[in-house]
């Protein structure tokens, strides 16, 4: 729930029927009023004083799989109920305000600075208080552990994205025993991004330890909670307060995840087998806004939907394909198919890095994404697809035009209306296309994040650092796709992505962003559909959490009201 160092990728199963803002209409069966889209600082959590807070009680979660990785800077540790647990658990360097607005964290840091421009340094005081869970305080060497780790200079450390890392030339003690000094090659913006959070040097100094480590647990903690148990059986994780926490003391006594599909979340919810359930399906908010002691929590999340070409096999590996499909593709058809029982326009998303209501939003579609049939067809014409007549699959070489679209088999409805949509749209040009339906379980760790799949749809969110998209969109080095599961790239790309990455001048980065993007809607990398904003069922009376928009959540003020 709070801000990691990188991207989070989730389910799209969630989220497929998703819209900003969502106002019933009290289930009279009337079309429900259209809403503006949110503020970027919009968040609903129930502020509240410690003092107003019960000591006790547990919160409970539905999670869409069983998390097997819990190195979130590992390829597989990538899923975001994973990134989700492991900083409730770990080292928070950085939060952020209701407005994106990044701060330290006291409880961990003392003070975090540049302290020079040429060289860039920076210079962290760690909490003297702040210990591993081992007994050892945080140090310097954590920070060199990571760095090497990360810095993309051992291949044999699969880590999911090196940049930042790869432009720090050293980290060393700072002043005092509680200091540490990083030093930058090349000056690098989003330098907070770095380090959060932080794992503990004995346990990642090795590629063994970083790659298998913390398979299947949390090997060592350091903050307000850790992890109690582990339940395969039941399919649960449970966080327990620390007893050697040295910040506030938490309210809850426990924090419960459970792995859930993601259509039976409202009848868990409506069950009270968990304390907050998705509301943004017109079928589960009609149902979870009328359930007792219940708030409908709405926030403004940095958080996308958008369909994945794989660009590393099969016919995509053609870009006159991939903008085909493109063409091909309605997303304004797909949008409004979703959105007609909801409050909110879904207007189709034009950019990768930032989102409608944001700075920096603009529209960098190509021509490809403007929905044109005939357009498609010219394109598989020209790229030597054979049309077969209506209804048939196109033919190359003796082969057919077909693809598979990847989906979980834990998927709502609205995610295999999605997946039909596309096939019946893509079947209209002579793209014959496969439904694939795989275990939840096995949705990302065997199928997206290997790029097993031609076509998928899943999320990215949290992106409060343009960085943070980094690894979506460089290209893949050997076997290792970072988050860019497509493989979909150019060094051009590459090249916008380094320099926006190191220009401490906001304008420019914004400029380099989008310049960025314009590349990657021509590549035909992904097809953007819509922004998901935070529609969440909520028990009453429970107080800071909820929709946190653009901030981050802290456990250890999460409690039931009095």
């Amino acid at each position: 729930m709070r801000r990691t160092t990188l991207i989070a990728i989730a389910a799209a199963v969630s989220a497929t029927l998703a819209v900003s803002g969502c106002d019933s209409s009290g289930g009279d069966g009337k079309a429900p009023r259209k809403q503006a889209a949110p503020k970027a600082d919009g968040q609903s959590i129930n502020v509240h004083p410690a003092s107003d807070l019960k000591q006790g009680g547990s919160l409970r979660f539905g999670i869409d799989q069983w998390i097997t990785q819990y190195n979130i800077n590992q390829v597989d540790g990538q899923q975001g109920d994973a990134q989700d647990i492991i900083t409730a658990v770990l080292p928070d360097l950085f939060d952020s305000d209701a407005k994106g607005a990044i701060h330290a964290n006291p409880n961990f840091l003392v003070s975090a600075k540049v302290t020079s421009t040429s060289p860039q340094v920076v210079e962290y005081q760690l909490n003297p208080k702040a210990k591993w869970s081992d007994g050892k305080p945080l140090s310097w060497q954590d920070f060199q552990a990571q760095w090497k780790a990360l810095n993309g200079s051992d291949d044999a450390f699969e880590a999911v994205d090196t940049s930042g890392y790869e432009q720090i030339s050293k980290v060393e003690r700072g002043s005092g025993a509680h200091g540490v000094k990083i030093t930058f090659s090349s000056p690098y913006a989003d330098w907070q991004r770095l380090f959060d959070p932080l794992y503990p040097a004995p346990y990642i100094d090795t590629p063994e330890k970083f790659n298998k480590g913390w398979s299947q647990k949390a090997l060592v903690t350091a903050s307000s909670f850790k992890v109690g148990r582990y339940d395969k059986t039941a399919q649960t994780i449970t966080l327990v307060p620390d007893p050697e926490w040295w910040g506030d003391k938490p309210k809850l006594d426990s924090v419960v995840y459970r792995v859930i599909d993601s259509a039976a979340e409202t009848e868990a919810y409506l069950n009270k087998e968990i304390d907050q359930a998705p509301a943004l399906l017109p079928e589960d908010y009609k149902r979870l806004v009328k359930a007792p002691d219940t708030d409908i929590r709405r926030g403004a999340r940095w958080d996308e939907v958008h369909i994945t070409l794989n660009g590393g096999r099969g016919p995509l590996k053609d870009v006159a394909v991939r903008h085909a499909v493109q063409a091909a593709i309605n997303r304004n058809g797909v949008n409004e198919s979703f959105s007609k029982d909801l409050s909110f326009e879904l207007k189709p998303l034009n950019n990768h890095f930032f989102m409608p209501n944001q700075e920096g939003y603009q529209d960098n579609s190509s021509e490809f994404d403007k929905y044109d049939p005939e357009k498609a067809k010219k394109l598989l014409d020209a790229a030597g697809w054979k049309d077969q007549g209506e209804g048939k699959p196109r033919t190359k070489g003796g082969e057919q035009l077909a693809l598979d679209y990847t989906l979980s088999a834990g998927s709502t409805s609205s995610a295999t209306d999605q997946a039909e949509l596309v096939q019946q749209m893509l079947g209209a040009v002579g793209i014959k296309v496969s439904i694939k339906q795989v275990p939840a379980n096995d949705y990302f760790n065997k199928f997206v994040n290997t790029g097993n799949f031609d076509i998928v749809s899943f999320r990215n969110v949290d992106a409060v650092y343009q960085t943070m998209l980094t690894p979506v969109f460089i290209r893949p080095k050997g076997k290792n796709l970072f988050q860019n599961f497509g493989s979909v790239g150019s060094p051009k790309i590459d090249e916008l992505l380094t320099k926006a990455a190191g220009t401490t001048d906001h304008a420019e980065a914004v400029k380099l962003y989008n310049e960025a993007d314009v590349e990657i809607w021509k590549l035909g990398h992904s097809i953007e559909l819509y922004q998901r904003p935070q529609i969440n069922a909520v028990r009453k009376g429970l107080a800071n959490f909820g929709a946190s928009g653009l901030g981050s959540t802290d456990y250890a003020k999460v409690g039931w009201l009095k």
